[in-house]
Parts: C-alpha cells; sequence; structure tokens
C-alpha cells in the first residue's frame, strides 16, 4: 500500500525530522521487498495551524501484498483515525520506469531487478497524507521494517509477519517524501485542496 502524507510541523520539528531514518532503513525495505517477490499532492488548506508552520511530505504507499490482502482501508482508517487528511488516493499498476526512479539510489545494489519486478507485480495504492509531524507519526504509526520487531498496533506489528510482506511503505525523511510526491503524483491529479470542518477540534 502506498501513503503519502504531508507533514505540517514547527520549524524545530522539520530541522529534527530532515536528519532521521534515512539510507540504511530504506535499503533494508528495499532489499528485503526484493527478496520476498513472487506473489502478485498537493492542498494548501490552513485551517487550524499557526503562522509559523511549515509544510512537508511523507510519502507511503500500499505494496502489492496489502492490496491482495485487503487491508487498504484498515490502513486508511489508521491515518485518519490519527487525525490526518488525506489529499490524493489512487490505486496504481506501477510503470517499471517509475519503480526504477524511486528506488534508483539502490540501482547498483544486486536486489534491484528483483525489487522492482515486485513493485510491478500487482497494483498499489499510492496516497497523500497531511497533518502536524506526519513524518514522525506516519512511522510510528508504520512500525519497525521488520513486523516481528514491530510494537503491537502498529501497521505492521498487527498486519504483517514477514519482513517481504510489510504491507506498506513510508517516506523516511522529508526530502525523501518530497521527492515520491513528485514522483508518484507530479501531474497532480487526483489532489485535492481541503479541510475538513473538524479540524479546530482536531488541533489548535
Amino acid at each position: 500500500m502506498g501513503i503519502m502524507a504531508r507533514d505540517l510541523a514547527s520549524g524545530d520539528d522539520a530541522g529534527r525530522r530532515g536528519s532521521t531514518r534515512r539510507g540504511s532503513t530504506r535499503e533494508l525495505d528495499a532489499r528485503d521487498a526484493g527478496r520476498g517477490r513472487g506473489a502478485g499532492t498537493r492542498g494548501r488548506g490552513d485551517a487550524g495551524l499557526t503562522e509559523s508552520a511549515e509544510r512537508f511530505f511523507v510519502s507511503s504507499r500500499c505494496r502489492p501484498d496489502g492490496v491482495q490482502r485487503g487491508v487498504v482501508g484498515e490502513i486508511i482508517s489508521r491515518f485518519e483515525n490519527k487525525g490526518m487528511v488525506l489529499k490524493a488516493l489512487k490505486t496504481y499498476a506501477c510503470p517499471k520506469a517509475v519503480a526504477e526512479e524511486h528506488y534508483r539510489d539502490l540501482s547498483s545494489k544486486p536486489f534491484f531487478g528483483d525489487l522492482v519486478d515486485y513493485i510491478c507485480s500487482g497494483p498499489v495504492v499510492a496516497m497523500i497524507w497531511e497533518g502536524p509531524g506526519a513524518v514522525k507519526s506516519a512511522r510510528l504509526m508504520i512500525g519497525a521494517t521488520n513486523p516481528l520487531e514491530s510494537a503491537p498496533g502498529t501497521i505492521r506489528g498487527d498486519l504483517a509477519v514477514e519482513v517481504g510482506r510489510n504491507v506498506i511503505h513510508g517516506s523516511d525523511s522529508v526530502e525523501s517524501a518530497e521527492r515520491e510526491i513528485a514522483l508518484w503524483f507530479g501531474d497532480e491529479v487526483g489532489c485535492v485542496d481541503w479541510q475538513p470542518t473538524i479540524t479546530p477540534w482536531v488541533r489548535e
């Protein structure tokens, strides 16, 4: 499953997140997804935000295994219940060129071909989510790369048992999210600029 979330946070929080979980986590996610192969936006609403709020993005994607298992709705509910706002959603048969660009920093790895084949093996669901501290919040909700090391209550802790079938991808930094959103939603088709009327009851 693919989800993309927009991070609305203060400058201090953004600075801290910019240095979090980079290449090592991304490489582990990708390598194990490749080994497990075989199965088949941007809104600008500012309601409830302070003038100092900064916008960033976190992207996640419901991988082919998440779609095949029918847990897309469950994953969407996790983000909605957290108070994030869905700004874009699409079911997508990932072209090989998009998969190769998405994982371009891993192109020299021996598992790169298997990884690309896996991401293209079935439909994914791509999303953009918006919310305060979305990068950090999304990573905590998703859980550790290895589902067996993910805490109960996290998406992977509750819905997955193997690294190669861990149902969801999430950007590991603001920079990665911005690049991934541009890649998956570059034409902005399906992106909606809106804010829920309940926003003031969710955040100050």
